[in-house]
This record gives C-alpha cells, structure tokens and sequence, in this order.
C-alpha cells in the first residue's frame, strides 16, 4: 500500500471514529448535547482534527440525516416492491415509514427537526430526493390511473408527509392520552382518507 492510500485510510478511519463517537454521544445525550470539543474530547484528539473532517456541529448532523434518509428510502423501496398496486404501495409505505420512525427515534429526530421537506431539497441533499421520489411515484400512479388532473402531486406528497409526520411527532412527544393502537389506527384511517381523495 503507498503513501497516499495510507494517509486515505487513515483519514477514512478517524472520520469514522469521529461519526461513531459523535453518534453514541446522540443516543446517550440527544443531539442537542452534541459539540465538537466533547467529540474530540472523547476520541483524543484536537480540536482542528475535528474540523479537518467536518466544517462544524451540522456538517456532523447532515451526515447522519443523510444515513437516516438512506435507511428510509430502502425500507420504504422494500415496502412498495411488495405491491404493484399504487394504492397497496401507498399503505405499505405509511406503514414502513411509521415502523422506522418509531424504530429510529434518533434518526428521525435529526432528519426532520430541521424543517419540513420540500421538493427543491435535492439540491441540499440527494438522500432525502431519494426518499421524496420513492413516495411520489405512486401518488403520480394513482392520480394517472384515476385521470385526477385537479390534482397536484407535488401537494399530496406534503399531505402525505404532514400526516406521517404529525402522527409520529405525537407518538415521539408521548402524549399519554393517545394510545400506541389508537395512534395507529389514526394512522391506518388518515392513509385510507389519503388514497380515497386520490380517487
């Protein structure tokens, strides 16, 4: 191995041991008790190694939204390959992104507490154009199918995404009046609503 390739590993390596570090620090703390000194700190090493690797505290964030975006686009692509119908691929993915919400708490938290989606995101960061076009095909499919012109799927894609969203904020927050069963069975009614105004 030459020179280059060595000083690249390494590289990669202390990047990794950067991402690690910072992201038991999420799970332990939340990330918002996420900082750069306490990263270095914990890996022993300076400051501007830190730096070196990620220009500050949301550099580090992004890069784990984009491995969350990542996780959901292959657990909603998984969803959907199971249904050809546009409808039963709508229901399928409302029930993945629910099922990793709930499942990656930290993750969604990161990736969405920044602001709400929108269809110009791609320019900010493909993994989540990925996710946003995973959702769209069958929302254009179904509009197709059912010749809805009035419609405009670049909308119901946000309407999509506020109830999804919406949903499981109240789930995350933990609003003991609402059940885990009800919550789902809001859910499950607000996605039959969803597909129905698609008709």
């Amino acid at each position: 191995m030459g020179i280059i390739e060595r000083r690249q590993r390494q590289k990669d390596e202390v990047k990794n041991d950067i991402i690690c570090t910072a992201w038991q620090m999420v799970m332990k703390d939340g990330w918002q008790a996420l900082s750069i000194r306490k990263i270095a700190e914990a890996i022993e090493y300076s400051v501007p190694v830190i730096y070196d690797h990620f220009e500050n505290k949301e550099a580090i964030l992004l890069e784990f939204s984009k491995t969350g975006f990542r996780k959901l686009s292959d657990k909603i692509l998984e969803a959907k390959n199971q249904h050809t119908d546009p409808a039963e691929q709508i229901r399928a993915m409302a029930d993945a992104y629910w099922d990793f919400a709930l499942n990656n708490t930290e993750h969604y938290q990161l990736m969405f507490g920044i602001g709400m989606a929108c269809c110009e995101i791609s320019k900010a960061m493909p993994e989540q154009e990925k996710f946003r076009s995973l959702v769209m095909e069958p929302i254009e499919a179904l509009i197709g199918k059912n010749k809805r012109s009035d419609l405009n799927a670049c909308l119901k894609y946000h309407t999509f995404w506020s109830v999804m969203h919406g949903l499981i904020s109240i789930k995350i927050i933990g609003n003991a009046a609402i059940d885990a069963e009800l919550n789902k069975l809001v859910l499950d009614d607000a996605i039959a609503g969803f597909i129905k105004n698609l008709a």
